[in-house]
């Protein structure tokens, strides 16, 4: 069956078949342009709210009112047969789809074929990448392609005709907003009610996140007969009721639920993927990859002085990770490899190179840690991590240029109401950033609202940093600094930053820098606080890492946000909002109580 696309109207109810003119060929056999095609403008002009009453006949009301607030309408997903990965990507090309994407492994898919059709899973070269697509109303999606490569003349030939035949992986993803494992429980409940089957799932540990397959009722006029619900992080509780209640063996699924020891072997190499990347930064593979082109591997090794064949084992893992995709003898670097050149925008080559070097280390030694409460790095070293920097001129750089390497979390934050209120002040306003590091939020800031005037206070080295990053912004004019300690918070600010600097400290010391803060700001003034915030249900979060990180590497820690507020108010100052940045961090916003 040729997946189906409906009619680009918010009315339709009916299933319409999609052109298969001159190009159906084109994208990796008979009838795979086609569904591509139809996958994308499927993809296009859908939502979520008008797609559920065709995949779901008969919802309405509080249940489709219910549904649309829990659900987002993520992606249409299509297998494919390409004789090789250069005719998929020009497939993609043909229908409007980024040729760039990044390819990985699909051992869901690559399973599930190999059980439907009895082979061996090693023998099945399966993909799976996400180009975007951007529907009418503006909403980024995605169509999801798995991509089983077939040669000519190959004996997968006959899986290819009766997977185009039948379709069996083509579905609809909708993606559960805000997870947690009552509503998940319901939302199953629901779509059962409504004629929709338990049809296998999984939890991919590598994502940290949990998919729920369902077949889609007899009735419905979406087109596609499996329905997805994806929901982030950890729910193997309900996966285990969904599959239990399901043919998840006749579907040819293998959870990971149901393999605890693959699961913990994937989860033991987690430090094999960090040395990978670190040896990729350290070895400037990407910066030998021509941007945007592949290279061949016998050349790569040639630029960066490197053994052929050992090259060769580490590009193949640098693919599993996604950091590379493989063409026949050639490389080329994916979007996340790319953020490793040197010359990349907000360039994470110093973060790699600091995870796998002295924070490396020190996670060796965590147990110590969890037995005594000692700092691993200080038990290490001898000495805690700001002293042990700021000793070293060529290490004190390297890690405010990893600090800068997460900056990307920053972009919202010149569109705080408090600095809009701020630069809007007759005689402009000053922002204090205290800790500034190497200028970079403050930069932002300043570019943002030019009649901001900026002042940092720092150490001496990061000072000088921070006047170089705002001598390349255009801001140098604009900004004074001040050498000091938290004891030395300027007065007469408008708003204050303090960015990813409370996590660095216990409690008491905290409480004492934002006394420090309090003190120094006029009765009118902000504080601007950014921080990840550990989530208050346990849902998976990339605070929870970087908790044990803190206390390894710094004896700081994250802290959910009513700590956040506890600690404000033993300063006198009110936490009045905590709004969400990219990266998994947060802006915090305070003020005194008479303020509010």
């Amino acid at each position: 069956m040729t997946t189906p696309a409906l009619t680009a109207t918010a009315t339709a109810t009916t299933v319409v078949e999609p052109a298969t003119g001159s190009d159906e060929h084109t994208a990796a056999g008979p009838g795979d342009g086609a569904r591509l095609r139809a996958a994308a403008d499927f993809v296009r002009h859908h939502d979520t709210a008008t797609l559920l009453p065709l995949l779901l006949p008969g919802l309405g009301g509080p249940q489709l009112h219910a549904l649309t607030r829990h659900l987002s309408f993520a992606h249409a997903a299509v297998l494919v047969f390409p004789p090789d990965p250069a005719t998929l990507r020009a497939g993609l090309a043909a229908c409007g789809l980024a040729a760039d994407t990044p390819a990985l492994p699909s051992s869901v898919v690559r399973d599930r074929l190999a059980a439907r059709h009895r082979r061996d899973a090693a023998g099945l070269d399966v993909s799976i990448l996400r180009p975007g697509v951007r529907a009418a109303d503006g909403t980024r999606r995605a169509v999801e392609v798995f991509a089983l490569t077939v040669p000519p003349g190959s004996d997968l030939g006959p899986v290819a005709e009766h997977e185009r035949a039948h379709q069996h992986e083509a579905h609809l993803a909708f993606e559960v907003l805000r997870p947690e494992p009552l509503l998940l429980r319901g939302l199953c409940a629901l779509l059962a009610d409504r004629g929709a089957a338990p049809d296998g799932g999984g939890y991919n540990p590598h994502e940290n996140g949990t998919v729920l397959y369902f077949t889609a009722p007899a009735a419905s006029l979406a087109g596609y007969r499996r329905v997805e619900l994806y929901a982030p992080g950890d729910h193997r509780d309900v996966l285990a009721g969904h599959l239990a209640a399901g043919p998840a063996e006749r579907a040819g699924t293998r959870p990971f639920a149901d393999q605890p020891a693959e699961t913990l072997l994937r989860l033991l190499t987690g430090a094999w993927a960090t040395q990978a990347l670190a040896a990729c930064a350290r070895l400037r593979l990407p910066d030998a990859v021509p941007a945007g082109e592949p290279i061949d591997r016998a050349v790569l090794a040639h630029r960066t002085g490197t053994h052929p064949r050992a090259l060769a084992t580490l590009l193949r893992y640098l693919a599993m990770l996604g950091v590379v995709t493989a063409e026949g003898e050639r490389v080329r670097l994916t979007e996340v490899g790319a953020l490793l050149r040197e010359d990349a925008p907000a360039s994470m080559r110093p973060l790699a190179l600091m995870y796998g070097g002295p924070f490396y280390r020190s996670f060796g030694a965590l147990d110590h840690t969890v037995r005594t409460g000692e700092t691993a790095f200080d038990h290490l070293f001898g000495e805690n991590h700001f002293d042990h920097f700021a000793r070293d001129p060529e290490l004190a750089d390297l890690f405010d240029r990893s600090m800068a390497a997460s900056t990307r979390m920053f972009d919202p934050v010149p569109a705080h109401p408090a600095l809009a209120a701020a630069a809007a002040r007759p005689d402009g306003g000053t922002v204090v950033d205290v800790a500034g590091g190497n200028g970079e939020l403050l930069a932002r800031v300043l570019t943002a609202h030019p009649g901001l005037r900026g002042v940092l206070l720092e150490r001496p080295h990061a000072v000088e940093a921070a006047r170089r990053t705002m001598a390349e912004a255009g801001c140098a004019d604009r900004c004074t600094y001040r050498v000091g300690d938290f004891a030395d918070v300027p007065a007469e600010g408008d708003v204050y930053l303090l960015s990813r600097v409370l996590h660095d400290w216990d409690d008491d010391r905290c409480r004492a820098i934002l006394r420090h803060c309090e003190r120094a700001m006029p009765a009118h003034a902000d504080l601007l606080i950014v921080e990840r915030l550990l989530p208050a249900d346990g849902t998976a979060s990339l605070a929870t890492a970087w908790d044990v990180h803190m206390m390894c590497n710094v004896g700081g820690r994250e802290r959910r946000a009513d700590h956040y507020a506890d600690l404000l108010a033993a300063a006198g100052l009110d936490l009045l909002t905590h709004t969400p940045l990219p990266l998994d961090a947060a802006l915090l916003h305070a003020r005194r109580p008479e303020r509010r």
